[in-house]
């Protein structure tokens, strides 16, 4: 295994293998204002949803690591405490790269890019016509934690106001995950997809606390055929199915693979016919 020490790599090196690692990372698209009321739209990868009450979003402007400087989204945000996020999907990341070129002070990234500019209802920069989900912000607190070329300011804002588009909505009025098409930021020139394949469900742990993957019987524990993910999906059963469950369940089935069957019914989210399928193993 490869092992770096930030302090003995250079500041592009470390960014490369950070980048790389730490993926995917979602997009803040911030639209700003200055002083003077001039537009600024700029994408920004540091960037998560980080508490509920108050919402709370952090993106990260970092000083550009060739020589250090601030970008114009951070001095808009120092001048006007404002900014709006607008999410990315698939069908604009092209219009959103372009946006992230170094255009002098000054020059309207929505114009360039070719976006729609929507005002905002409570503050004063636009919202990105075309995003699906966007978040008007007021900025509460920004921490810079250097001076050097890639150093970090922590732009924390509260949301006062957000905006979803109705298409990525289900029956329910709540985003349906298989009707966005978000796109996230990866190394280099590289970026991730979440639609059709690329998505998929895994169901929490409830309240009530699985046995473990340290409970699970050494037969399966230690079978090569059960990968971790495998092990952890067993794990997150609250208890084993009763003796009586298992006999039928034996009975009805009798003369299966039960190690493949079982696999089958973790690939279909069916955790306990899955340890039915196991513990109906044992004595045939």
């Amino acid at each position: 295994m490869l092992t770096i020490n930030p302090k003995d790599v250079s500041v592009p090196v470390l960014h490369h293998f950070l980048q790389g690692a730490v993926a995917p990372r979602p997009i803040a698209f911030a639209s700003t204002i200055d002083a003077e009321g001039n537009v600024n739209l700029s994408p920004f990868s540091f960037f998560n949803l980080f508490g509920t009450k108050p919402p709370t979003l952090i993106f990260s402007p970092n000083r550009r690591v060739r020589d250090g400087s601030n970008k114009h989204t951070l001095e808009n945000v120092q001048a006007v405490d404002e900014v709006v996020i607008s999410m990315v999907d698939y069908a604009m990341v092209e219009q959103m790269s372009l946006a992230s070129c170094e255009y002098p002070r000054g020059v309207n990234e929505f114009v360039k890019a070719g976006f729609t500019e929507v005002p905002s209802q409570l503050v004063r920069p636009p919202r990105v016509g075309e995003s699906k989900a966007v978040f008007e912000c007021k900025v509460k607190q920004i921490i810079s934690l250097g001076e050097e070329g890639g150093a970090a300011n922590l732009v924390i804002c509260e949301v006062i106001l957000a905006h979803f588009s109705e298409d990525i909505l289900g029956e329910d009025g709540r985003i349906d995950q298989r009707k966005t098409d978000w796109v996230a930021r990866m190394g280099g020139d590289w970026y991730a997809r979440a639609s059709g394949d690329a998505i998929f469900e895994i169901p929490k742990p409830s309240t009530q606390k699985g046995i473990g993957v340290d409970l699970i019987p050494d037969f399966i524990k230690n079978n090569p055929e059960f990968s971790g993910n495998n092990l952890g999906r067993l794990g997150n059963i609250q208890q084993l199915p009763e003796t009586d469950k298992i006999e039928a369940f034996k009975a009805q089935h009798a003369g299966q693979d039960w190690v493949t069957t079982a696999k089958q019914y973790l690939s279909e989210g069916k955790v306990e016919q899955a340890w039915l399928s196991l513990l109906a193993s044992q004595g045939s």
